[in-house]
């Protein structure tokens, strides 16, 4: 979390700073996260883990996609929901981990790297670049996450997986153990991510830019 701070902070300060090297740290940035997500893949995939085990249904996963467009092109929507995703769910991730394997474990050093740079693109974006939510964005984001949930329980259903989480809890210790038994912790998911959503956006209520 500490190293996760520092690099957002330290390339907040150089795109402010130097507002020159911004093409630059977008790009190097998409670039070392793509780059780590494939190697990632590749060793879990050598490790043993199938295909199936590796599709990127989780949030945080998907969250690599998004942020990998929003960096590249700076489309607003994609800055909003790569900035809620990040900042409510990613940073949970890394604050109650379901990792079951300790540092330095391969998995677990990749595990916080992408989903620490996931949260420093989102605040590189929004903070340091100039795109940060517009008016509405929490429904609308809400309203996609819950399109992609109900995409997600679909996979779920077909193949018997559990990406989301929507199935049952993760097996290490997360908030979601906070939450309920199932289903009710999805119910209470969806109330916590609404008031997350909208902590988030309050910053912007009335400086939000509609570029």
């Amino acid at each position: 979390m500490a190293v996760t701070a520092l690099t957002a902070a330290g390339l907040l300060w150089l795109v402010r700073h130097h507002p020159r090297a911004a093409p630059g740290v977008r790009y190097g940035l998409a670039g070392l996260l793509l780059t780590l997500t494939v190697g990632t893949v590749i060793g879990e995939r050598l490790a043993g883990r199938s295909w199936g085990e590796l599709a990127p249904f989780h949030l945080c996963d998907m969250a690599i996609f998004v942020g990998l467009f929003a960096l590249v092109t700076r489309a607003p929507l994609a800055c909003e929901v790569l900035y809620f995703w990040a900042c409510a769910g990613t940073l949970l991730a890394i604050i109650t981990p379901d990792v079951l394997v300790g540092f330095p474990h391969p998995y677990f050093l990749s595990y916080f790297t992408l989903h620490g740079m996931i949260v420093v693109a989102a605040v590189l974006l929004v903070w340091g670049l100039g795109r940060p939510p517009r008016s509405g964005a929490v429904w609308r984001v809400l309203l996609l996450t819950n399109a992609y949930a109900a995409l997600v329980g679909t996979v779920n259903l077909v193949f018997r997986t559990n990406y989301l989480y929507l199935c049952a809890k993760p097996a290490g210790r997360t908030l979601l153990d906070w939450f309920g038994p199932w289903p009710v912790y999805i119910l209470v998911s969806e109330v916590v991510a609404l008031s997350l959503f909208t902590l988030l956006a309050l910053p912007f209520r009335r400086g939000a830019q509609h570029s």
